[in-house]
């Protein structure tokens, strides 16, 4: 692929995130209790200088995370220092564990399912915040010591399958190689609801049909 190609790939799969967000988390967003403060970003805790979030992040179109992020109150926990000095691949990994948090709890909210676990929920927002962050540093050739704390975008059969939490699901599922020409699976049915009531009975339609 070409970079302009991948470029591409990666923003549909961002207008995705955000298209959906809009469309179906934040109406009904509830937010949780404080989590506390996150961890200091690598440019706060040291003198790497890494790429920061006003002069890389601000740029992208991945600032669009951020500011989602920035919304879900008690499932973002930023840099304590959290300003423009930042580093930007820092930002985008907390972001993507907050919305993946917001996400599956909203998600077991509307579906009337038990509240997920905190061992499902942590492996959420790792492995988003891996995924993304990962994709985020090669597009934009921002690598930093996060990369390697948060380890390999790993898989795992704990993580919410697409066909039991849609939006969760398939976030995970795409953005495990965001790259890939099967960049599956999407699941498509979601672009014919306009609320998470209405995944809810596609769901519910679903199991009753099995």
């Amino acid at each position: 692929m070409t970079a302009a190609v991948d470029d591409l790939t990666l923003h549909q799969l961002l207008g995705r995130i955000i298209y959906f967000h809009i469309l179906f988390i934040d109406p009904v967003f509830i937010p949780a209790q404080e989590r506390g403060r996150g961890e200091a970003c690598c440019n706060h805790r040291s003198n790497a200088h890494r790429s920061t979030a006003y002069g890389l992040l601000a740029t992208t179109a991945w600032t669009a995370l951020d500011e989602i992020a920035a919304s879900l109150s008690g499932h973002h926990t930023p840099c304590p220092h959290r300003d423009g000095s930042c580093c930007a691949t820092c930002r985008v990994a907390t972001a993507g564990a907050a919305i993946a948090d917001a996400w599956i709890v909203t998600e077991h909210r509307a579906y009337q399912c038990p509240p997920p676990g905190d061992h499902v929920r942590q492996l959420c927002r790792i492995v988003a915040a891996a995924r993304l962050a990962h994709a985020f540093a090669a597009q934009h050739a921002a690598a930093c010591p996060a990369l390697a704390s948060l380890g390999p975008a790993t898989s795992s059969p704990l993580l919410p399958n697409p066909e039991d939490l849609p939006l969760t699901g398939e976030l995970l599922a795409l953005w495990q190689n965001p790259l890939s020409t099967a960049r599956g699976p999407v699941t498509s049915w979601l672009n014919h609801c306009t609320a998470l009531d209405d995944v809810h009975r596609v769901l519910e339609t679903r199991r009753n049909n099995r």
